[in-house]
């Protein structure tokens, strides 16, 4: 059995921008920057838990729209001086499709196909 989830196309998430798959009990954000990369992070900053999807994408990095901490995409650690660490998920594209690999946090995602 494989540890890959298939959870969305590239083409469903907007450059520069993000898109929110539900696991059990959290959400990510899948996001896609101006170069096609895409990233998964828990879609929750740990300053004040605001909403990291509805951040601003610009090179490999969310700015929270809360209280503008940004976050390193590929590993989910604040830019210092700020600190702290969103939970960052291992994601491959093959053929445009997104897959994720949870590790063990949760085996079904809503909405994946």
């Amino acid at each position: 059995m494989s540890d890959w989830i298939e959870i969305s196309s590239v083409d469903e998430i907007p450059p520069l921008g993000a898109r929110v798959v539900h696991a059990e009990e959290m959400e990510i954000a899948l996001f896609r920057t101006a170069n096609d990369e895409i990233y998964a992070v828990r879609d929750r900053c740990p300053h004040k838990e605001g909403p990291l999807s509805q951040g601003i994408v610009h090179g490999k990095r969310v700015t929270c729209p809360l209280h503008n901490l940004v976050l390193e995409l590929s590993d989910g650690k604040a830019v210092p001086p700020d600190e702290g660490c969103a939970l960052v998920y291992p994601i491959k594209v093959e053929e445009s499709r997104v897959w994720i690999k949870l590790q063990g946090v949760a085996s079904k995602i809503k909405g994946s196909k």
